[in-house]
């Protein structure tokens, strides 16, 4: 409403402005006095409105336009001191902003002269109060302002200092008001944790002296479950780093405990290691146990109905640091028995006994309870020495293979706990190295320690087979071999009995258990060269029911007659199967 008052009677003294301005025709000394009546109401409406208004901008902008209103002026520019800086008011014009703005500065809080192009008089106004300047006001004017006329302009400024002045004092009131009322609430709020310090102390008192009480007893980790279950009243577990349960307390156990999926294992520990403090992934409050960065293992409560709150993290964390102290120790002493024997892969392509084996491999971060794969690596340009070990090693992590690693005098051997995809690592070592020159062969799966030796020897001659192959660059899996699987040397009898069981295996079976001779007819129909009649005539049978006898075959084998390589190996097997191995027998 004091916006709208003093624009209307900014129009209204325009007007009168406008058809009484002096030198024209009809100006006399009433119509001055007139004109000086009307000024002084709009000056007494304007500093209604003014004082009206809590706003500091928006009382700049009433000033700036009744400027017009006191006489042959024009409002350039309004400034407020806001922070010790003076702020542009948004109606100030482009024009000449920056030389203005210039100026004003240049003033430092005085009174001075602006020059505008086209306005022959121009003056820069402070709006200063008691308590120092609040802003500026630059007014120009197309003619020297009469004596009349400037005193109007003094007495706009100064009642737009005075109303500036009552703004900002208020306008600090209100910041004293909610900053009383923020001390107040803190006032109360550090009394109520004056009050919450006192018991948690007592609290932690009894969680020191209790996790102190476990580590003097050199209980282990279940001494470290067992205090943490009876400080939370929550199971209470801890795991190896790969998820397999080393110690519970509490109800509700698992039986059996389920076998962990390494993919989510890694995932799991992934997401609490980039958390600060224990994190909840469904009904778990879980922490990692890692004393100098590397995690050796999983502490975590089961918390079902989301109870636990800040005393229930304070005892995880402390059990934490107790149960960190026991892995570390676990691990040096395995550290030890790892410096004393020799290095654990070359034991495991040697032979080595499982127990040793197994806790080792938990010293060296690997998990040896899964099926393996023995991966044998040679580049014919790289020596095989550490440097190129170390390349082997960290294009298998790039490519997620979780491996040992050891090398041998021309190539670099891996023990993978998963079969390697078919060109992952064999790509990522041609960019290490810079050339495609290189070999890869992979055992069969390994499920047992003991025959990881001859799982060496299968990767060695998937790598072989390779190498004197046409396409000699690349990965070669030992159980895509087919017929040379058996033509290297070194082959022994287990080697021909897999390979008889894998092309011949379920006709085999299949003849066991329904008294057939499947088997038997495949071999006469290959020593026949594959013609039907005679190969009818030497199992005196009708050429019919050998046709039907080798359609069987097709269908129990999966294998098709009429593919050359499944032919081959097929005719084969049945030769080994009835030369060396004995046929029926």
């Amino acid at each position: 409403m004091a916006g709208s008052r003093a624009h209307s009677l900014y129009h209204r003294r325009s007007d009168r402005a406008g058809s009484l301005s002096r030198g024209s025709a009809g100006w006399h000394p009433a119509a001055a006095r007139t004109r000086a009546d009307h000024a002084l109401r709009d000056l007494t409406v304007l500093s209604r409105a003014l004082f009206d208004t809590p706003d500091e901008g928006e009382i700049l902008r009433l000033a700036m336009d009744h400027i017009a209103a006191a006489g042959p002026y024009r409002a350039e520019a309004g400034y407020l001191k806001v922070g010790g800086d003076l702020v542009p008011s948004p109606r100030n014009g482009r024009m000449h902003a920056l030389a203005v703005g210039r100026r004003v500065r240049e003033l430092a809080g005085q009174d001075g002269p602006v020059t505008v192009p086209g306005r022959p008089w121009g003056r820069a106004l402070g709006l200063r109060g008691l308590e120092g300047l609040h802003g500026y006001l630059v007014v120009t004017s197309l003619s020297w302002p009469s004596e009349a006329e400037r005193s109007l302009l003094a007495t706009i400024v100064r009642h737009t200092a005075a109303a500036l002045s009552v703004a900002f004092v208020h306008r600090r009131q209100r910041e004293d008001a909610l900053e009383l009322h923020r001390l107040r609430d803190e006032r109360t709020a550090l009394q109520r944790q004056v009050i919450s310090v006192v018991a948690e102390l007592g609290y932690q008192r009894a969680v020191h002296a209790l996790m102190a009480d476990v580590a003097a007893s050199s209980g282990g980790e279940e001494a470290i479950t067992r205090a943490l279950h009876r400080l939370t009243g929550l199971p209470a577990l801890v795991e190896d780093r790969f998820g397999r349960l080393r110690s519970w307390t509490g109800p509700s156990r698992p039986d059996p405990y389920p076998e962990p999926d390494p993919v989510r294992q890694d995932e799991m520990l992934h997401v609490v290691a980039r958390r600060a403090g224990p994190v909840r992934i469904k009904d778990r409050l879980i922490t990692l146990v890692r004393p100098h960065g590397e995690i050796l293992g999983v502490l975590a409560l089961i918390d079902a109905r989301d109870e636990a709150d800040e005393h229930t993290v304070l005892a995880l964390e402390h059990a934490a640091a107790s149960l960190a102290l026991e892995l570390a120790h676990l691990r040096n002493l395995a550290e030890v028995e790892l410096r004393l024997h020799r290095e654990l892969v070359d034991d495991l392509l040697a032979g080595t006994d499982e127990a040793s084996a197994y806790a080792r491999s938990e010293a060296v971060g690997h998990d040896l309870h899964r099926s393996h794969y023995i991966v044998v690596v040679r580049w014919p340009n790289r020596t095989a020495d550490d440097s190129f070990a170390q390349t082997v090693g960290r294009a298998a992590s790039a490519v997620g293979m979780r491996s040992l690693l050891t090398r041998r005098s021309d190539h670099v051997v891996l023990v993978a706990d998963d079969r390697p995809h078919a060109r992952a690592l064999y790509e990522a070592l041609a960019r290490e190295t810079g050339t495609r020159s290189g070999t890869i062969g992979v055992s069969a799966p390994c499920d047992s320690l003991d025959d990881i030796p001859h799982h060496y020897e299968e990767a060695q001659r998937a790598l072989e087979v390779r190498r004197h192959s046409r396409e000699r660059y690349g990965t070669t899996f030992f159980d895509e071999l087919g017929l040379y699987r058996i033509l290297g040397p070194g082959n022994d009898y287990r080697e021909l009995e897999t390979f008889v069981h894998e092309w011949l295996g379920q006709l085999i079976d299949y003849d066991s258990r329904h008294h057939a001779a499947m088997v038997e007819t495949l071999s006469r129909y290959f020593d026949c060269g594959g013609n039907y009649d005679e190969t009818a005539e030497s199992l005196a049978i009708h050429r019919s029911t050998l046709r039907y006898r080798l359609q069987r075959i097709r269908d129990i084998s999966g294998n098709d007659l009429a593919n050359v390589e499944d032919r081959l190996n097929l005719q084969v097997a049945t030769r080994v199967w009835k030369i060396v191995l004995g046929g029926p027998g």
